[in-house]
């Protein structure tokens, strides 16, 4: 096999790209905007993630040479004045990062909806001149803002009159520029994938249903759990796909017919297949087809009184807005508060209000009003029982969650393919099991083309991480449902050449979503290490059409091999799909790897708990190494998520001047900045886990050597402590955004695979797939979701440090360096415009 092997590109500080101005890639020189004066506040509910926004506004504010401003308690605040409005300093958003709520208030204020209540509000701004806002809140926020903004002319007029604001100072004031972040758990605003505070809400639902499952399955109870969500049902339902409850209630697609029924044959049956417990996830504001509301004590009475199940409620309540935020709303957060300051930057007299949003892995500037609009318009629909259209509305993320769903929860496989305890009908590896099947999809949505019973098999290879789990037991699942025989591979190629193969029933993936590590076992080894050759008879032996590989960039480089040598071996001739799993983020053709969400909120915890241990221990540096091989997005997204004050990385080049200029600067924030603490990661690479049975970014600047510099050179001011995390960073439970991104990839695979098993079958019933686009990775670009042929990924390939050539992350590192107080000779805005129509029918998860 000829491999690829480029030299992977190395990053300075310096680095930039100059574009135009309001697109992604703009140049933003610091000082450009010297002189304005922004205002940021929280209005509405709060949710975790908020201050991250907060610190984001603030420091990039400061960066760009602008006057910050923090309106306290809201509009309420605003409304108010005098000590609500406070100018930010350094200092005043320090320590804020890992705290839940938000710190500068929120509060309801009905003087604001009248336009009395907005002629104070100016007022009050313009005695700083504030002519730049930030609000973030939810829906009724943003359009508050929006009033306010179009009214702005008109109550300058009035307070010129009145004699409160000169002529001249109302000339200076004459435009309100307004940017929106959706800070909201209930992730009901159309317009973006995610709000701030939905990630952290479902990790605090998703403990909750773990924890209450172990009590349940020990007494064999039925739970009812209450989450929240208003009229919006995307808590429950991606709640629901991540801990496989049983059956969830939401508003936005009400239970069909008699629900009552349906649901204790569901359960009934779940119970005679030998599930020893119940979970029913209801929204708060779920309703039957005739809008009568369901709540959970309705749900209970129903097992109660029909099934004398041992049934208990539990409304979660605020507990869903309590807590640390995550890492990925820490980072949401942080991008979005950047991106909103330098939309305010860009806006001009006619620039209507627009929002940051997200989409895919892509923040985008959408028009607040369009927003708001199409969020009306999915409650309007909704009150005219027009669901399928409230669901589209709710966009193709939501889509997509309630179609696994859907798939998952209420379907059971063909009767052909299992028993109805759900057992193999055949254990025969043999030709006779090559037979054709019709597939029920539900109720009446059959699947009208025949389909040639095929062996799809699964395996995970290489550094086990959260997230495979939840992709095994999705695609077990789903592949039965389409009528494929679904083969797992135990212990990676090892297992493969050793025969433990077996087929997989619906029930033997039952709970797997919850669990870590690698329940088929795996291994850390390419395909040619175990022979190609063996590979290619154990194909042909258990007579496998498609491989389904989950892991890291072994999967990747293995497919790679096997793709490149179908000439040799015609057992590889089949489609061939890889879903990348791994904590280190290094597989080439997508933005995010299964698992390494979790990673992050791992890592992010630990460095809470490592500053923490240092509170009434005054001015202390802690250094702290991160796994991720030669790639350092673990160390950079961790350093954002825990408000660290520098990250080194293989990627980008680090000097002895670097170093110490990092030293100086941590010696001035302590000394000057009323900062107690540091915080310095480093990420690790092989090279030397060989010397000091750890990692390193660079081989002479090891973790042991930057500790010992920033001990000597600290020496009087500040002492230094070195963490090294180790394999801690694979453990723990799967986060939300793990279950539910492998549990959609795999569905997306199950797809995949029987669209180019029928392309691919000639007309003796071989599969025969050559084509380059029968060996994919499956992975988010930015916006989407792409099959990428894996030949055309290996090009940008660097096989000996295992890096992707271009790697998106690495533009949010001036980002970490603003925010921890850095100069930077220029940021590259990230966020593109986005159109609402195109967000709602486009393919992104």
């Amino acid at each position: 096999m000829a491999e690829v092997a480029s030299p992977a590109r190395r990053y300075s500080r310096k680095d930039s790209v100059l574009a135009t101005p309001g697109k992604e890639g703009q140049l933003v020189d610091f000082g450009a905007w010297a002189g304005n004066s922004i205002a940021v506040f929280t209005s509405g509910g709060d949710s975790q993630g908020m201050n991250a926004a907060v610190r984001a506004v603030v420091r990039m504010g400061f960066y760009l040479g602008c006057k910050v401003y923090l309106v306290k308690e809201g509009y309420q605040g605003m409304v108010d004045g005098t000590e609500n409005i406070v100018e930010a300093t350094w200092s005043s958003v320090s320590g804020i990062l890992q705290l839940g709520g938000t710190v500068i208030g929120s509060a309801r204020c009905k003087e604001f909806r009248e336009r009395q209540g907005r002629l104070k509000a100016a007022e009050n701004l313009l005695k700083f001149n504030i002519t730049n806002l930030v609000v973030i809140g939810g829906d009724g926020s943003l359009t508050g803002a929006d009033l306010f903004r179009q009214e702005w002319s008109s109550l300058l007029q009035e307070l010129v009159q009145n004699g409160t604001v000169t002529q001249e100072q109302a000339i200076q004031c004459q435009h309100l520029n307004i940017v929106g972040m959706v800070g909201s758990i209930d992730n009901d605003f159309c317009g973006t994938d995610m709000t701030i505070g939905t990630d952290s809400a479902l990790h605090r639902i998703i403990e909750c249903v773990d924890a209450i499952s172990t009590t349940a399955s020990s007494h064999q109870r039925a739970f009812v759990l209450e989450v929240m969500g208003r009229h919006c049902g995307y808590l429950a339902l991606v709640a629901a796909l991540a801990s496989e409850a049983d059956w969830v209630f939401i508003p936005e697609w009400p239970p069909e017919g008699d629900w009552r029924t349906t649901l204790c044959n569901k359960l009934a049956t779940e119970r005679n297949l030998g599930q020893r417990l119940n979970i029913v996830l209801v929204a708060e504001g779920a309703m039957d087809r005739e809008g009568n509301a369901i709540s959970a004590d309705d749900v209970k009475n129903v097992l109660v009184e029909r099934l004398h199940y041992d049934t208990r409620v539990t409304v979660l309540g605020h507990v869903q807005r309590g807590g640390s935020p995550s890492a990925f709303d820490r980072v949401l957060g942080s991008r979005m508060g950047a991106e909103a300051v330098l939309a305010l930057m860009d806006a001009g007299p006619d620039t209507p209000a627009c929002v940051v949003s997200l989409e895919g892995n892509q923040t985008v500037r959408v028009p607040l009003m369009e927003c708001v609009a199409r969020t009306k318009a999915v409650q309007a629909a909704m009150d005219e029982r027009n669901f399928e259209e409230a669901v589209r509305l709710r966009g193709k993320s939501f889509q997509n969650n309630l179609n696994t769903y859907r798939l998952l929860s209420k379907l059971r496989p063909p009767s052909s393919l299992c028993t109805q305890q759900g057992s193999a009908t055949s254990t025969s590896l043999g030709p006779e099991m090559n037979i054709t099947v019709t597939v029920q999809i539900s109720k009446g949505d059959a699947v009208s083309e025949k389909l040639t019973h095929r062996n799809l098999a699964v395996m995970n290879v290489g550094a086990p991480a959260c997230g495979m789990n939840a992709a095994v037991r999705s695609f077990v699942r789903l592949g039965l449902t389409q009528g494929f025989r679904i083969l797992a591979i135990e212990e990676s190629f090892d297992g493969l050449v050793a025969g433990r193969v077996k087929p997989f029933t619906w029930q033997q993936v039952q709970g797997w979503a919850a669990c870590g590590g690698s329940l088929l076992g795996t291994k850390k080894q390419l395909a040619h290490e175990v022979g190609l050759g063996n590979i290619a008879e154990k194909l042909r032996e258990f007579k496998i059409d498609g491989l389904l590989i989950v892991g890291g960039f072994e999967a990747f480089h293995s497919a790679y091999e096997l793709g490149q040598n179908r000439a040799q071996y015609p057992a590889f001739c089949i489609p061939i799909c890889v879903i990348p799993c791994t904590i280190s983020n290094n597989v080439p053709g997508t933005d995010f790897s299964l698992g390494a969400d979790t990673a992050l909120n791992e890592i992010s915890d630990i460095c809470d708990r490592i500053k923490q241990s240092a509170t009434g221990t005054k001015r202390r540096v802690f250094v702290v190494e991160t796994m991720g091989g030669f790639c350092g997005y673990l160390a950079t997204l961790s350093a954002l998520a825990a408000g660290a004050d520098a990250a080194y990385i293989y990627e980008e080049k680090t000097t002895i001047s670097d170093l110490r200029d990092d030293v100086y600067h941590l010696k001035d924030k302590i000394l000057n900045a009323g900062v107690q603490r540091g915080l310095v990661l480093r990420a690790n690479t092989p090279q030397e886990r060989v010397r000091y049975e750890n990692e390193n970014a660079n081989p002479n600047y090891t973790t042991s050597f930057i500790h010992q510099l920033f001990a000597e050179e600290g020496k009087g001011v500040f002492s230094v402590r070195m963490n090294v995390l180790g394999h801690m960073q694979q453990g723990g439970v799967p986060s939300p955004f793990d279950r539910n991104y492998g549990t959609k990839m795999s569905a997306k695979c199950v797809d995949w695979f029987k669209e180019h098993i029928n392309k691919n079958t000639t007309q003796s019933g071989r599969v025969e797939a050559r084509r380059p686009d029968s060996v994919v990775l499956l992975g988010m670009q930015k916006r989407f979701l792409y099959f990428s042929p894996i030949e055309e990924l290996a090009i940008n390939v660097d096989f000996n440090k295992r890096l992707p050539l271009e790697q998106w992350w690495l533009k949010l590192r001036p980002l970490l360096r603003i925010l921890a107080k850095h100069k930077v000779g220029a940021y590259q805005a990230e966020a593109e415009l986005a159109d609402l129509d195109e967000m709602t029918t486009s393919d992104n998860y």
